[in-house]
């Protein structure tokens, strides 16, 4: 309890400072919101051209583009830390004050900014989905609202794994690698469309490998009532918890030999 107190008060402090200039923060998120509604138009276009995609309706992709969209914009809003750990923890000293504090640092660098931008792109999400829930031929409310809860869940999980597993690799390399942006920017963009458009191999490593597919493709399946096996598809997004604990342990050893940066 005293630790989630603490991230409170972070979180307070974090949100006090961007709200500060509230012209240049409503700049910013018409901005971020301008720039993700480029990304359903292009979907659109293409419904509009072809009619359907391999059998997916467009109220059908609309759920995959929704769920992975409201999935990353909440990692991105708590995860903000762990994303930029390179450059302003490492580079500038600063986690070696972190390592004087008792307490986790983990806590401390998901405290360090809750970032409010994603706010964008977790409303245009949150629009889209419903508007799929609202046109695809879902299963019942009383099983795809739960469903849909626990997929949310899950992936945000597993998009903080990222970011951890980021910082982690960071006290190898000092600053964040771009190749991150691999399973990022880049994982969002693969969820938004069914994992069946992709060649077979891809789906593989994106599912067995990197859980991307366990968290984004398998339980929509669930909910339009598609998945051929049911109950493994309901199960899928405790991978993204898995990844995600991996990721700590990952984390934990990488502190546990970082021997400071100097000066």
């Amino acid at each position: 309890m005293n630790g989630i107190r603490l991230w409170l008060r972070y979180l307070r402090a974090s949100l006090a400072g961007q709200v500060r200039y509230p012209g240049a923060f409503a700049l910013q998120l018409a901005g971020h919101l301008a720039t993700t509604l480029m990304g359903f138009a292009a979907i659109l276009i293409l419904f509009r051209r072809f009619g359907t995609l391999h059998g997916w309706s467009v109220g059908q992709v609309a759920l995959f583009y929704g769920l992975v969209n409201v999935e990353f914009a909440l990692a991105e809003m708590v995860g903000r830390g762990f994303e930029a750990f390179g450059e302003e923890f490492l580079r500038t000293g600063e986690f070696d004050r972190v390592l004087l504090r008792p307490r986790w640092t983990v806590l401390q660098v998901l405290g360090h900014q809750f970032r409010l931008r994603p706010l964008a792109r977790l409303a245009q999400g949150g629009a889209i989905l419903a508007i799929g829930l609202a046109t695809a031929p879902v299963r019942p409310a009383l099983f795809s609202l739960p469903m849909l809860a626990w997929t949310i869940a899950g992936g945000v999980a597993f998009f903080l794994g990222v970011l951890v597993g980021q910082a982690a690799l960071s006290f190898r390399t000092i600053e964040s690698l771009e190749v991150a942006n691999v399973l990022t920017y880049g994982g969002v963009e693969a969820g938004q469309y069914p994992f069946d458009l992709y060649a077979r191999w891809f789906r593989v490593l994106m599912t067995y490998v990197v859980p991307l597919g366990a968290i984004s493709y398998a339980p929509v399946l669930a909910i339009l009532g598609r998945a051929r096996q049911p109950a493994l598809a309901c199960l899928a997004p405790a991978a993204g918890f898995a990844f995600l604990a991996l990721m700590l342990g990952i984390w934990q050893a990488a502190v546990r030999r970082h021997a400071s940066n100097g000066t």
